[in-house]
């Protein structure tokens, strides 16, 4: 199996934090869409034979586009790929996108999975984030997709505002619960390099949140939504039994994956291949791409990076497979004072983060790191 990932880059306005590439130079959507198909059928040798279990467009917002724009794409995937009938096909979009016309043609066309960008029920905080929609807004668009027969639906929230209390975290968390969604993904709010935010921060305009305040939103994120009934499949993903995001978790797990638009990437396996974040150069050539060879010491990187991500963790016997033994050596020795502190935890062959290591998560797997190739061999 494999799965099918469109980058729509288009956004109405910017929001502060994001550092994925964007653009709100909106009229360039239909020479993108033709682009779009263009890069579908000459990629089509990608992925030999797979049948296609997800296809995901994400962003940028691709609610921006018009179902016409939509139909021209998916029809293009249905035509060249080989797409199972149950496929997972999930459209990220604002929630003022979604009007209940818009969600009519969203299902029509084969959309069965939704994913919100909400970030947050607190008004002040929308209007902080530059985010385009208010509370009610995203509260209706649950509700108006709910009615649409939208069965899948997610959406995102951010903790960690600068001056956020805890009581305001739960009163977000509370909030998303009682819409009854099926999927919950929940960040912490990043300073990414280049963005407003980060500009912000380094002027002294704002402040991060305190560490400890920042551990305790989620420590209460966890409770609660174990106590809905929800699995804490992956560090930031909550779903309820069996709608866990199938997309998403074939990167974790992974499964090759064919990545079309601008800055979009793409997995076959063993190597990586992306566009660069550039509008102007996808446009003129749209299946141009850079490739990234990935050395042993990489993909090993990676494996234990997104394995302990999940609930499943890292399995040796896997690892060795795929690694050979010295490989295994290496992470279970580096895992022995994480095991001994009790931040990992190692049942049968399968190494674990323990509900303590999760709060330290990147300090852990960084110490599972490649360190020196050549090192490993002898």
């Amino acid at each position: 199996m494999a799965g099918i990932y469109l980058h729509i880059p288009f956004c109405k306005s910017r929001c502060i934090y994001c550092g994925f590439f964007s653009t709100t130079s909106l009229q360039r959507r239909h020479a993108y869409v033709d682009a779009v198909v263009e890069e579908l059928y000459q990629r089509r040798s990608f992925l030999p034979g797979a049948s296609i279990d997800t296809v995901y467009l994400g962003g940028g917002t691709p609610s921006q586009l018009s179902p016409e724009e939509l139909e021209r794409m998916l029809n293009a995937i249905y035509y060249i790929y080989n797409v199972r009938e149950n496929a997972e096909v999930t459209l990220e979009g604002n929630p003022d996108d979604l009007t209940p016309e818009f969600l009519h043609h969203l299902r029509a066309l084969g959309i069965n999975r939704l994913s919100m960008g909400v970030q947050t029920f607190d008004e002040t905080r929308l209007q902080f984030l530059h985010r385009r929609h208010t509370a009610s807004q995203a509260i209706q668009a649950v509700r108006d997709a709910q009615a649409a027969g939208f069965s899948n639906i997610s959406i995102d929230l951010m903790f960690g505002f600068p001056r956020q209390t805890l009581e305001d975290w739960k009163q977000d968390v509370q909030m998303a619960l009682s819409l009854q969604v099926q999927h919950l993904s929940a960040y912490s709010l990043m300073y990414e390099e280049g963005t407003l935010l980060e500009k912000m921060l380094a002027s002294g305009t704002i402040e991060e949140v305190d560490e400890e305040v920042s551990l305790q939103m989620y420590e209460y994120l966890m409770d609660a939504l174990a106590g809905a009934g929800y699995e804490h499949y992956e560090l930031s993903n909550f779903a309820l039994p069996s709608m866990r995001s199938r997309h998403n978790s074939s990167y974790w797990h992974g499964i090759p994956y064919l990545g079309i638009g601008a800055g979009a990437h793409s997995y076959d396996g063993s190597n990586r291949y992306f566009h660069p974040d550039s509008l102007e150069q996808y446009l003129k050539a749209p299946a141009s791409l850079v490739t990234e060879r990935l050395t042993d010491g990489e993909r090993y990187d990676e494996y234990v990076f997104t394995s302990l991500r999940t609930s499943e963790g890292l399995s040796l016997t896997d690892l060795e497979h795929r690694f050979g033994a010295p490989f295994k050596k290496y992470c279970l020795q580096n895992a022995q004072k994480h095991l001994k502190a009790g931040l990992l935890s190692l049942a049968g062959d399968v190494i674990c983060l323990t509900r303590r290591g999760l709060f330290i998560s990147n300090e852990v797997m960084s110490d599972l790191m490649w360190v020196d190739e050549e090192e490993l061999r002898q």
